[in-house]
């Protein structure tokens, strides 16, 4: 007679088919990780040489920084940002 209960011990297709399926798109998903973590470190690198050249040129760069940081924002929050610090600098005297 035969016994219809599993081997513990016997190898499972369906779930090893899908345990390789998995490794092999979470592999993917590293290798694209790793990809873009050089492509964002050449991109520093390009960055910090027009920096570079910047400053060599006799440009501020921590004053372009803040320029870049200042292109980024939404033209109402510096407006109020500013309009706050030069209440300030007015409370102080400055």
């Amino acid at each position: 007679m035969s016994n219809s209960t599993p081997d513990p011990a016997a190898p499972d297709a369906v779930g090893d088919a899908t345990y390789r399926v998995t490794a092999n798109e979470l592999r993917q998903f590293v290798e694209r990780i790793e990809r873009l973590d050089a492509e964002k470190k050449d991109l520093a690198e390009q960055q910090k040489e027009v920096m570079a050249e910047a400053k060599a040129r006799g440009y501020d760069t921590k004053v372009m920084r803040k320029v870049i940081a200042l292109r980024k924002r939404d033209a109402d929050d510096i407006a109020e940002e500013e309009a706050v610090l030069d209440m300030y600098k007015q409370a102080l005297g400055m």
